[in-house]
């Protein structure tokens, strides 16, 4: 059973509508306006090792209030629980986490107001954020022909990912580039606050690309298909792919790119990259929501089925 049978289960007792119906990555209650998102991170299942402190702490906490930016809302408060060793959350590695912490509240507007700590043979994170919002931008409300949308670029936390496994050997200012966007993805913040103005339907890219597109679909008997060549990919990536140190596919829709997915109406293409260009954002039009079931991808010329969606899964047995 994976992390979404799981979920398909907890529908049938959690019936508040303040829950989506566990179909968003956030729970939302007009009245009070609190939106709020819940996460947790593993050694060696989201990350492999606990030795970059000062470094896993932001990246735990970008991958939180990623999902409270996505849909259009500023995150406000987080409450951090740590799980450790004594050796692991010694003096010094206490400090660096505090340190990042406050670089992180500067660099995102919030304020951390509690959280909790224990002790364990390994090391993890809960974060819960909270922020407000008169409304928000839910996961599923794409409408048919809708164009798609993605802030940033994607593949560069997997390949660093790969670096940090000791399974690719690059230069060191190459390896330096994809190490930090593993750690410190860059967040679409700002530009957030206009997907309330124009998109349809809104999401980060936590799983991968493909698997978060068909979550976008999902229920609403839509497909998409998307152009190969537009997935936005960064300088140091294309050239790894000139000098055939990686292959493309294998890194695109894996994942940890935090970057937003979004829908749109045609008629709004101009007003988005207009907002866009006043955050200095770089957004790509990649594709469209179709009224086929089916999802594709377009490889020039030819345009084949999505049979492997790729990206990340928790399977439990």
């Amino acid at each position: 059973m994976n992390e979404f049978e799981i979920i398909n289960n907890l529908r049938k007792i959690i019936k508040s509508p303040v829950s989506l119906n566990l179909n968003d990555d956030v729970a939302y209650d007009p009245k009070s306006k609190l939106v709020i998102t819940i996460d947790t991170y593993n050694e060696k299942i989201h990350y492999l090792k606990f030795n970059k402190p000062d470094l896993l702490i932001k990246k735990v906490i970008r991958s939180s209030i990623s999902d409270i930016i996505s849909k259009g809302c500023d995150p406000k408060y987080l409450l951090i629980s740590f799980t450790g060793s004594k050796k692991q959350f010694n003096k010094k590695n206490i400090q660096s986490i505090l340190q990042s912490i406050k670089q992180e509240e500067k660099k995102y507007n919030f304020f951390l107001v509690g959280g909790d700590t224990t002790l364990s043979n390994k090391s993890s994170f809960t974060i819960c954020t909270f922020g407000y919002s008169k409304k928000i931008v839910k996961r599923n409300n794409s409408l048919k022909n809708d164009d798609i949308y993605l802030t940033g670029n994607v593949g560069d936390a997997s390949v660093g990912l790969e670096i940090l496994k000791n399974n690719l050997r690059i230069n060191k200012k190459f390896k330096k580039y994809f190490i930090d966007k593993f750690f410190k993805p860059e967040l679409s913040f700002g530009f957030h606050r206009e997907l309330l103005k124009f998109a349809t339907s809104s999401m980060d890219i936590s799983d991968g690309l493909l698997i978060d597109l068909k979550k976008i679909t999902e229920d609403k008997n839509k497909g998409f298909i998307i152009n190969y060549e537009n997935i936005p990919k960064s300088t140091y990536f294309k050239k790894l792919v000139d000098q055939k140190k990686i292959t493309p596919i294998k890194h695109l829709f894996n994942g940890d790119d935090y970057q937003i997915l979004f829908t749109a109406e045609s008629k709004n293409k101009k007003k988005i990259f207009k907002h866009a260009s006043k955050w200095n954002q770089k957004i790509t039009l990649i594709g469209n929501i179709t009224s086929s079931k089916a999802d594709y991808l377009k490889f020039n010329t030819k345009t084949k089925k999505i049979v492997d969606y790729q990206g990340y899964i928790h399977n439990f047995w």
